[in-house]
């Protein structure tokens, strides 16, 4: 049996700490009742109009929460949130419990203006979740607070970026959002996401998607910040850099822009983990002069006009590629400068070569499948490997949950199953993560099979288990209660007769 101890210390630089109040649950729509479970003085909202919206934002305090229905909303001027949450009493504001639709707030009728933003953030501690802003003047959402949390959310046809982090705002994460078709009527700006000029550190975009937006799908240009980092954790970015209609604009067309400024000097550190950079015009995982830190992961990069560019003129402090695919760069060949490189265990290396042969489908339509009801990344084929592809097991441990003898090489990590083995789907234990009051915990066997689960606290302690039970052989799916849990990080541990596996847990209340 694995040493637990060894296994929380090894998890505990990866886990994302971010509490959030969330009174939801399938089993309980009463919205009065679960407001004054955190506090009895708190006022829940519930609306149906951009006046009631309106209304709600301006009369909303500290743990309370704005219940949105679905339907259209018309707004004719920008909404300015600049109130705060605490650390342990949110802001929310959600989809209505009995919606079966989504909220749309609709920006299209402002002029296209750099102070015509949808929605402006500068307050901190918010939980935003299931709207979609469309059509803004400029930014969809503008984030200049910190330790807010935008989940589910979709940032479309937008004259600048559809979400931008900047004024400093820091500690945000932004969670299983969409950003896509937006572009200014100069044919030249306009991002999916951008975590750029004058933002703070510490910014995650995890399980993201940017397609088809005129400038880059990620943009980490910065003016006048230094030295911050922002990580990408499964975030797509795929054929940026043209219109809606498919044609190619004028914008840079960059799938991940780690960085770049004026004067070539300033630093954004950046991570990219199991991300993937697919079609997109000029570079998939792209330098621009930024003298940071840049790690890739477990990356895959295809046919973007070069998958990777690093070049050496005003090269990088440090970059660091493992366990990445790059197949049919469309430009060139992949550059890898910077003044220090770790570039090891990836497609190009080790006499290995990545070919179309290798993968399930490079069917890049694939990529805007719907979302599962919980907001999470789709089930697809694209850039998965076959079963005898020699890219899998090919990788180094890198602090990545993988199956079989070492990881993969790639964003997904293939069904590698052994006799009395288990795997966890895409490598991933548990969906959602984080979660509020229960979680899918998904594993596949070959054979029927003994499996139990447990949970540790971070100091080691078993603070929950799931008895052992028999499970038939194929795709097995654990409902797993959140069962009073307080909110925090865990680790989670599911262990068949011959093999234990291990990941993080994130519950949010």
């Amino acid at each position: 049996m694995a040493h637990k101890t060894l296994i929380i210390i090894l998890f505990l630089n990866v886990f994302f700490v971010f509490p959030i109040e969330n009174p939801l649950s399938k089993s309980n729509h009463n919205i009065e009742t679960t407001a004054s479970v955190s506090n009895s003085a708190v006022a829940d909202f519930v609306v149906s109009t951009p006046q009631e919206l309106t209304n709600a934002l301006a009369a909303i305090t500290a743990g309370g929460n704005i219940f949105i229905r679905e339907g259209n909303y018309v707004f004719t001027s920008r909404i300015s949130i600049s109130k705060s949450g605490t650390s342990s009493n949110l802001i929310s504001i959600l989809p209505h419990p009995d919606n079966t639709g989504r909220a749309k707030l609709d920006f299209s009728s402002m002029a296209e203006n750099s102070s015509n933003r949808a929605i402006t953030l500068s307050g901190s501690y918010w939980h935003i979740k299931g709207i979609d802003i469309f059509g803004a003047g400029d930014n969809g959402m503008f984030i200049g607070g910190s330790n807010n949390l935008i989940e589910f959310c979709t940032f479309s046809e937008c004259k600048d970026s559809g979400l931008q982090i900047g004024s400093g705002g820091s500690n945000n994460t932004i969670l299983n959002c969409d950003s896509f078709n937006n572009a200014d009527s100069s044919i030249e700006n306009a991002d999916g996401f951008a975590c750029k000029l004058d933002a703070g550190t510490g910014n995650k975009f995890i399980g993201c998607r940017a397609w088809q937006n005129l400038d880059d799908g990620w943009d980490g240009y910065l003016r006048p910040a230094d030295n911050i980092t922002t990580t990408h954790e499964n975030c797509w970015a795929f054929r940026n850099g043209y219109l809606k209609n498919g044609t190619i604009g004028g914008g840079d067309g960059n799938g991940f822009k780690t960085g770049g400024s004026d004067d070539k000097l300033l630093k954004h550190n950046a991570i990219y983990k199991n991300c993937i950079a697919a079609g997109n015009v000029f570079d998939g995982f792209d330098h621009n002069s930024n003298r940071g830190d840049v790690t890739l992961y477990n990356c895959s990069a295809y046919s973007n006009g070069r998958n990777i560019n690093f070049s050496s003129t005003n090269i990088a402090n440090s970059l660091t590629i493992k366990n990445t695919i790059s197949i049919s760069g469309v430009s060139g060949g992949d550059s890898y400068s910077a003044t220090t490189t770790n570039i090891t265990n990836n497609s190009w290396q080790n006499g290995l070569v990545a070919n179309a042969s290798d993968f399930v489908s490079l069917d890049m339509t694939l990529l805007t499948a719907p979302r599962k009801a919980d907001g999470s990344l789709p089930d697809i084929d694209f850039m998965k490997l076959v079963p005898d592809s020699d890219l899998i097991d090919k990788g180094v441990d890198v602090g990545l949950a993988f199956n079989g003898a070492a990881p993969d090489l790639g964003a997904f990590e293939s069904v590698a199953l052994g006799m009395d083995d288990f795997v966890v789907e895409q490598g991933v234990f548990n969906y959602p993560n984080p979660f509020s009051t229960e979680t899918h915990v998904v594993f596949h066997t070959k054979e029927t099979s003994k499996i139990g689960v447990s949970i540790y606290n971070l100091m080691g302690v078993n603070v929950f288990n799931i008895a052992e039970k028999t499970y038939p052989a194929g795709k097995n799916s654990i409902l797993l209660d959140r069962n009073k849990l307080a909110s925090g990080n865990y680790l989670l541990v599911i262990k068949g007769r011959d093999h234990q596996r291990n990941s993080k847990l994130i519950t949010i209340q």
